[in-house]
């Protein structure tokens, strides 16, 4: 595909690009979604703000997890030069859930320290999600990272920045994942501007649908590097989780809201 291009002797990559894309569409549309609800847009930029500082550490320290066999390596370093250029390696790749409960978890605490609605702030951050995650994929696609297993009618990539990624056809399944955040954000909008139901748990409902999405498109992924446990790759174990946990949260928000509910 198309992984980026120089300007002035600096390479940029097109995955940040899309990236920043996501960023400038979703951010704000959160924003004006609190507003729309609040009266009031500082607060929740806030929010974006320290769930960005999350979203970096989560993601990077998620991958490092994944290469933990490589960790002793970092003791073993001569000097502090080789054991930074060792640690950017280990932690230098980029984990999704990684990023999104590191988010959710500085976002939490932002939430908390300006005591804000909770349940507004989710509503209108969960759509964002989605909307971000799409055009991220989209650059994984053009970076030729996160790529498919192989399949005869699939896309074959020849300057990805992976190099294992090169050579061969393969399923699009960074393309199919993005569909499916579009398709995630279609309906979190529609259910957060157009109708009154599901309100406070619109988030939940995402922790509970991207999982199950992402369990299944696990199987199309074909670079195996990224870490396995049990059979299961880490991003499947982790969507069990996080699919079991806002289960078990839907359940106890709807029970709470029909008992408040005169």
């Amino acid at each position: 595909m198309f992984p980026g291009f120089e300007i002035f002797g600096h390479f940029i990559g097109t995955y940040m690009i899309f990236a920043l894309i996501g960023i400038f569409a979703a951010c704000p549309l959160g924003v004006y979604c609190f507003k729309r609800f609040t009266g009031e847009d500082i607060p929740m930029i806030f929010v974006f703000l320290f769930s960005s500082i999350g979203v970096f550490i989560g993601m990077h320290l998620l991958y490092g997890v994944t290469m933990i066999e490589y960790i002793p390596k970092l003791f073993q370093a001569k000097g502090f030069v080789n054991f930074w250029e060792r640690f950017a390696v280990i932690f230098g790749g980029s984990v999704f859930y990684g990023g999104l409960l590191g988010g959710l978890a500085a976002g939490g605490i932002s939430v908390k320290v300006q005591r804000l609605p909770a349940d507004i702030v989710t509503d209108c951050a969960a759509p964002s999600i989605a909307l971000l995650h799409g055009f991220a994929r989209i650059g994984c696609f053009m970076g030729g990272c996160c790529y498919g297993i192989e399949w005869e009618h699939g896309i074959t990539f020849k300057n990805a920045l992976v190099k294992s990624a090169n050579g061969v056809p393969r399923v699009p399944v960074q393309l199919f994942e993005a569909g499916f955040e579009f398709a995630l954000f279609a309906l979190l909008w529609w259910l957060l501007t157009r109708t009154n139901r599901l309100r406070g748990r619109l988030l939940a409902l995402y922790l509970l649908i991207y999982p199950v999405g992402r369990f299944f498109l696990e199987f199309l992924r074909g670079d195996d590097y990224r870490g396995f446990l049990f059979g299961l790759s880490t991003s499947q174990i982790i969507s069990i989780l996080v699919f079991a946990g806002s289960a078990v949260f839907f359940i106890v928000k709807r029970r709470l809201t029909r008992n408040s509910t005169p």
